[in-house]
């Protein structure tokens, strides 16, 4: 992988304002991979009571996650927009530990993107998977 391609999902990261708000942060990225983090803040927080993180912030994240795997895909272009995701929550985010996510692109068409994806805290079983499709930029896969 090109070190422009990092840069540019670096950028794709640090330019949306939800990414930043959210304080996701790359830490990986392969070619057809990506791996980004969300640490624990309050301001994520779903349930008072228990201090389980929101839902939708690990959706944005798994999305983000997705979106970037795509990026770093050689075959699919400098961008992409999310066409369809489906995400399957299968328990909450343990209080205080940061999740993280890892999403792999499964199949790249010349227009669109598969993509599979999963994300974790400190435990062993996931929080939630991911599968869906993303636009690819004309030029990207075959």
């Amino acid at each position: 992988m090109s070190e422009s391609q990092i840069a540019a999902v670096r950028d794709f990261i640090t330019d949306l304002p939800y990414s930043r708000a959210l304080r996701l942060e790359l830490g990986g990225v392969g070619p057809g991979w990506a791996e980004l983090s969300m640490p624990y803040h309050a301001d994520l927080v779903g349930d008072p009571a228990t201090g389980v993180m929101h839902g939708g912030a690990v959706s944005a994240l798994m999305d983000t996650t997705c979106g970037a795997a795509v990026m770093a895909h050689p075959d699919a272009g400098p961008g992409t927009a999310t066409l369809d995701l489906r995400i399957d929550y299968m328990r909450g985010a343990v209080p205080g530990q940061a999740v993280r996510a890892r999403a792999t692109c499964v199949r790249v068409t010349r227009s669109i993107a598969f993509v599979q994806a999963s994300a974790y805290d400190e435990g062993a079983d996931p929080i939630a998977t991911a599968t869906g499709a993303f636009t690819v930029m004309a030029g990207g896969g075959a």
